[in-house]
C-alpha cells in the first residue's frame, strides 16, 4: 500500500474558517482541501438546497427535448422510453417512464436484453417500437454512439431523445435532441451527472412547463440517488445535492420497490453506502441474471405487497449472482496462474461459459488480487464481449482508444468501460492491450494507494467532532469519507485476529500521555498481527460501533506499518 498524505492548503484559509464556523484546524483543512474555503461554501456544502440546481435549459438541447415531447403528447403519440440494463439506466427508465405518465397515458418502457441485443439502443428495439406504433424514443443512459440506430430510426419515422453521459465520440448521432453534458458544444455548469441525473434535468425541464417546482419532484430522488450511487459519480456539485435530498426520500418515504427492498433491514437509517451495497446490487441483480424489465417493474411498482413480491425474487437473482461471480472469479485467477501472466501490466482472460452478466463484477474482483487494469472476456452470439476496469489514476477508455483497430464497437468512462471484438482477435487485442498499458501506465499506480487528508492527534476526536464529518456525508468520489493517520500507537496487548477465518484485526489502542485506549478494527488485516507488537503507525477513517445497546466511536483501520 503507498500512503499519499494529500498537500497541506492555504494556513490563513484554513485558520480564517476555522473561525468562521467555529471548528477545530483539522475539520477546516479536510473542508479547504475539498475546496470548501469559505463561508458559504460551507453553508452550500452542510446544507445542500435544492434551489441551488442548475436551470436545466443550460444544457444543449433541452429546449428541443422539451418542445418535441409536448408536441408528442399534443398529438397524442405513443412515447418508448428506453434505457440499458444496469442501475443508472433502470433507475432513469423507472423516473422517465413515472413521470412522464402523469401528463401523458401513452408510455411504455424497454429495457434491452443483455444476451440478445448487447449494450445500449438496439435495432431489436427500434423495431418494437415500429411494430407499436412508438414515434418517439427517449434513450436514458445510452445513445451517445448510436449513430447508425439513430439513422436507421429516422427511416422509420421514429425520433429520437438522447439522454446520456457517457463520453461522446468524435461524431454525435443525429438526433432530435442530445443531452450529455459531456459534449464540448455544451455549456451545462455540471458535466459529472449520470444518466438517471440527466433524466432528471429533463423532467425537472418540463415541470417548470407545467407550473411545477422542484418541491413536485423530490419523490424521484431516491431513484436519483439511487443511480448516483451506483454509478460512482463524483459527489460533487449537482450530484451531492441530488444525493444528499434523495437519500432522505430513500429514509423517510421511498417509493415501494425500494421500501420493499429495505423493509427488512435492521438499519434505521440508510447511508451513501448501504444504497451502495445493499439497494443498488439488488436491482442490478434483476438485469444481471434475468432481465431489467424486472428492475423497472420492481421500481414502478405501485402496490407494495406486489412490490414486496418482486424484491423478493430479485433477492434470490442476487444470492445467484454471488455464487456465480465467486465461482467465475476463481477460475479466472486460476487462468492468470496457468498462462503465468501473474506478473504482466494486465489481466485479461476469456472463457465463453462465463455469464455475461457478472463479467463487471468479476472484473473488480481481480483487481483486488491484481491490482492493474483488467479485462473479463464471454462469448456473446458470434462476437466476444468484455468488461474492463481500471486502477485509480489509470484512463482504461484511452488505452482502448490506442486498441482501436481490433475492436468492433466500445463505450464507456475512465475507470469502466465494455467492448466487443470478434473471436479471432483476441489474441492480437491482449497483446496490443498490454503493449499500450506498459508503455502508458506510471508504474506507481500498480500499487494500491491511500489517500491520507491529514495527521490527526486521536485526542482530537470528540463527539463534536465526529458529528462534523458524518455532516460531510453523502461520501463518494472527490468527497470521500475522511482518512486520517496517527503515528507511533501502540497495542494494549490484547490484540487478536478475529473472524471465522481470523482475517480481520480487532485492537485496543494507546496513545498519548494518558494512556487512553481507542477501539480499533481492520477488516482483511489479519495478516497484521506481527506488525503491533511495537510501535506502529495507522491510516484509518472514523464509524460508529453499536455494542450492546452502546455505541461509541471507532477506528476503522485502512492499514497499518
Amino acid at each position: 500500500m503507498r500512503w499519499n498524505l494529500k498537500q497541506t492548503p492555504n494556513s490563513q484559509k484554513v485558520t480564517q474558517l476555522a473561525k468562521d464556523l467555529s471548528i477545530n484546524k483539522t475539520l477546516a483543512k479536510i473542508l479547504v482541501q475539498r475546496n470548501v474555503d469559505s463561508f458559504e461554501k460551507a453553508k452550500q456544502f452542510f446544507r445542500p438546497s435544492l434551489n441551488d440546481l442548475h436551470d436545466p435549459f443550460l444544457m444543449k438541447d433541452m429546449d428541443i427535448a422539451v418542445n418535441r415531447i409536448e408536441q408528442a403528447i399534443q398529438n397524442n403519440e405513443n412515447i418508448l422510453v428506453f434505457g440499458d440494463y444496469d442501475v443508472d439506466g433502470t433507475t432513469a427508465v423507472s423516473l422517465m417512464s413515472s413521470y412522464l405518465k402523469t401528463i401523458h397515458p401513452n408510455i411504455a418502457t424497454y429495457i434491452p436484453d443483455r444476451y440478445a441485443e448487447g449494450y445500449g439502443v438496439s435495432y431489436k428495439g427500434i423495431d418494437f417500437a415500429e411494430d407499436n406504433d412508438f414515434s418517439l424514443i427517449i434513450a436514458l443512459d445510452c445513445g451517445i454512439k448510436a449513430i447508425d440506430k439513430v439513422t436507421y430510426a429516422s427511416q422509420k419515422n421514429i425520433d429520437f431523445i438522447i439522454c446520456d453521459h457517457h463520453k461522446p465520440g468524435t461524431k454525435i448521432p443525429k438526433a432530435v435532441a442530445v443531452l450529455n453534458p459531456k459534449q464540448i458544444d455544451c455549456n451545462y455548469p455540471y458535466d459529472e451527472l449520470c444518466g438517471c441525473g440527466v433524466g432528471f434535468k429533463l423532467i425537472q425541464a418540463l415541470a417548470s412547463k407545467r407550473s411545477q417546482t422542484i418541491d413536485d419532484l423530490i419523490g424521484y430522488l431516491d431513484l436519483v440517488a439511487t443511480a448516483i450511487a451506483a454509478d460512482i459519480v463524483p459527489m460533487t456539485g449537482e450530484n451531492r445535492t441530488l444525493a444528499y435530498w434523495g437519500l432522505q426520500v430513500i429514509n423517510s418515504q421511498p417509493r415501494n420497490g425500494i421500501k420493499a427492498i429495505i423493509h427488512q433491514l435492521e438499519k434505521k437509517e440508510l447511508t451513501i453506502t448501504d444504497v451502495v451495497f445493499i439497494i443498488a446490487p439488488r436491482i442490478n441483480a434483476a438485469g444481471r441474471m434475468k432481465h431489467g424489465n424486472h428492475a423497472v417493474e420492481l421500481l414502478t411498482e405501485m402496490d407494495f405487497n406486489t412490490a414486496v413480491d418482486f424484491a423478493s425474487s430479485i433477492e434470490k437473482y442476487n444470492s445467484d449472482r454471488k455464487e456465480l461471480d465467486k465461482k467465475i472469479t476463481q477460475e479466472a485467477l486460476l487462468q492468470i496462474e496457468e498462462n503465468q501472466e501473474t506478473e504482466k501490466f494486465t489481466s485479461v482472460v476469456f472463457d465463453e461459459n462465463w455469464h455475461k452478466g457478472v463479467i463487471g463484477i468479476v472484473a473488480s474482483r481481480l483487481i483486488e488480487t491484481y491490482y492493474r487494469p483488467t479485462l473479463v472476456f464471454t462469448k456473446s452470439g458470434d462476437k466476444l464481449a468484455a468488461s474492463a476496469r481500471s486502477v485509480k489514476g489509470f484512463d482504461v477508455y484511452n488505452a482502448l482508444e490506442q486498441c482501436a483497430e481490433f475492436i468492433e464497437q466500445f463505450g464507456g468512462h475512465k475507470y469502466a468501460a465494455g467492448l466487443t471484438l470478434l473471436p479471432e482477435q483476441y489474441e492480437n487485442f491482449k497483446n496490443k492491450f498490454e503493449e499500450v498499458v506498459a508503455k502508458t501506465i506510471d508504474k506507481n499506480l500498480l500499487t494500491p494507494e491511500i489517500s491520507i487528508d491529514t495527521e490527526l492527534d486521536l485526542s482530537d476526536i470528540t463527539p463534536k467532532f465526529f458529528r462534523i464529518i458524518q455532516q460531510m456525508a453523502p461520501f463518494g468520489p472527490l468527497n470521500m469519507k475522511p482518512t486520517f493517520t496517527t503515528s507511533s500507537v501502540r497495542d494494549n496487548g490484547y490484540g487478536k485476529q478475529v473472524g471465522a477465518d481470523k482475517s480481520h484485526l480487532k485492537l485496543n489502542i494507546i496513545y498519548g500521555a494518558d494512556k487512553r485506549t481507542y477501539n480499533a478494527i481492520g477488516f482483511n488485516l489479519g495478516n497484521k498481527l506481527s506488525s503491533i507488537q511495537n510501535d506502529f503507525d495507522i491510516a484509518y477513517t472514523l464509524d460508529e460501533n453499536t455494542w450492546n445497546g452502546n455505541t461509541s466511536i471507532q477506528l476503522m483501520l485502512k492499514d497499518i506499518r
